[in-house]
């Protein structure tokens, strides 16, 4: 009912989930910072410009939007956005945090499978006029550095 995939759609974050690296996906084995049985988080492979390090948490099964979501996924997606927003706040010295999630076209969403974006977000940083102008993909050698420090902090 509220679905936009396509039949043959290649889930790019399924691929990221099962840790397959190709042409059809950026997300690497090394972004990866957090998984469990229900939900996984990376760092994300899109870079807003001041806000270096953002992260998204998914569902390790396919799961197209919020509209689908179960409780216990949707329960466990915030447990853990808490969890790595509090990591980020001790490792990247942010001043907040900001959580986005977007359905269906309209709504920006552009991959196909649910995922909740988590954005250090810094005094003065424009991150929404950013979004929208500045966006672009960041080195996979940096994010490493990012997903090192958090890895380190959600240990803690």
């Amino acid at each position: 009912m509220y679905s936009h995939a396509s039949a043959d759609y290649l889930c790019p974050i399924c691929l990221g989930i099962h840790g397959i690296e190709n042409s059809h996906t950026l997300l690497l084995k090394q972004d990866l910072i957090y998984t469990d049985e229900l939900v996984s988080a990376f760092i994300n492979s899109f870079w807003v410009k001041n806000n270096p390090g953002h992260v998204i948490v998914v569902p390790n099964e396919h799961i197209e939007n919020l509209y689908y979501l179960p409780k216990n996924v949707g329960t466990q997606i915030f447990t853990i956005s808490k969890k790595i927003a509090l990591a980020m706040k001790k490792t990247y010295q942010c001043d907040g945090i900001t959580t986005l999630q977007n359905n269906e076209p309209a709504g920006d969403q552009h991959a196909f499978h649910y995922h909740l974006h988590i954005y250090p977000r810094y005094i003065g940083d424009n991150l929404h006029q950013n979004m929208m102008h500045k966006k672009e993909v960041a080195d996979p050698a940096i994010r490493q550095v990012f997903a090192a420090k958090l890895l380190v902090a959600l240990r803690i």
